[in-house]
């Protein structure tokens, strides 16, 4: 079902699915909180809402610049606090769910990290897919930063055809190209769907080169976390290890045959995994 919500100046939408099982165990999880990377939406998570909702409610939300969210223009609508915020009003005030587990990919894996870091008596457990926390060295963030607007600046001029061919041609994206057809062609009519100007906003204001590093406080973290990366992305797998060796309860997730998008690449183990993870014994 797809519902929306005022939060603030924010009409935030997303879907709330699930549990059709009956099972009293079932009842009693808590739901799940999906949360989908840049250019993507709660529709590039079809294949595991359906993996999930049978046994669990599961809420995919559309992040401010991306599906049906509508956030205006004021930039601190679309910055990662404002974010961390706005789910957390979302499944406390208005779905009244106020303890969740979250699925985060990429730039979702980031805010996933920082709402289990600000809020992490309401999450019970946390899996972050090709996600990091951060850029830790200040002249690192500086150009990425730099990167961002570049980017923000080529969507505003030359629109979001242009900018999603671009986007596509990443070097971290190669591995998509084995994606199937009818995968490949909904992943690019989620991205098409993104207006020009909320995806600049989102750059501006959530890219990684603005966000804090988060680095320093894994240590915090008190759930279990699920760390997963594709084999084929070096950088990541690199990245998940790192955490992984940092975060009390932490567990790793090497996807073979996927890069940087195992829960598309690979989505029948990613989502074994995932759902293996959630159901389980804290």
């Amino acid at each position: 079902m797809i519902r929306r919500a005022k939060l603030g100046g924010v009409v935030i939408e997303f879907s709330d699915e699930g549990p059709r099982a009956k099972a009293p165990e079932h009842a009693r999880r808590v739901p799940v909180v999906l949360l989908h990377g840049f250019t993507g939406s709660k529709e590039s998570w079809l294949e595991l809402r359906e993996a999930l909702s049978d046994s669990r409610r599961v809420v995919s939300i559309d992040l401010p610049g991306h599906g049906g969210t509508q956030a205006g223009s004021e930039a601190e609508n679309y910055s990662m606090g404002r974010a961390v915020a706005m789910v957390k009003a979302l499944m406390a005030d208005c779905l009244d769910a106020p303890r969740f587990s979250l699925v985060g990919y990429s730039m979702g894996g980031r805010l996933a990290l920082a709402i289990a870091l600000d809020h992490g008596s309401s999450v019970e457990k946390l899996v972050l897919e090709s996600a990091s926390p951060g850029i830790a060295d200040g002249a690192e963030r500086a150009r990425r930063r730099q990167s961002d607007e570049e980017l923000a600046a080529f969507v505003e001029s030359e629109g979001i055809e242009a900018f999603v061919n671009r986007w596509e041609r990443l070097p971290l994206f190669d591995s998509l190209a084995a994606l199937s057809p009818d995968k490949r062609y909904h992943m690019r009519r989620v991205r098409l769907r993104c207006a020009p100007s909320g995806l600049a906003l989102s750059l501006r204001a959530m890219g990684t080169g603005v966000q804090p590093w988060l680095g320093d406080r894994l240590s915090e973290l008190a759930m279990p976390t699920l760390l997963v990366a594709g084999a084929l992305d070096g950088k990541f797998t690199r990245i998940a290890r790192e955490m992984a060796s940092l975060i009390p309860h932490a567990r790793l997730g090497i996807i073979e045959a996927a890069g940087h998008a195992p829960h598309l690449e690979q989505s029948g183990r990613f989502n074994r995994v995932v759902a293996e993870f959630l159901n389980g014994a804290s």
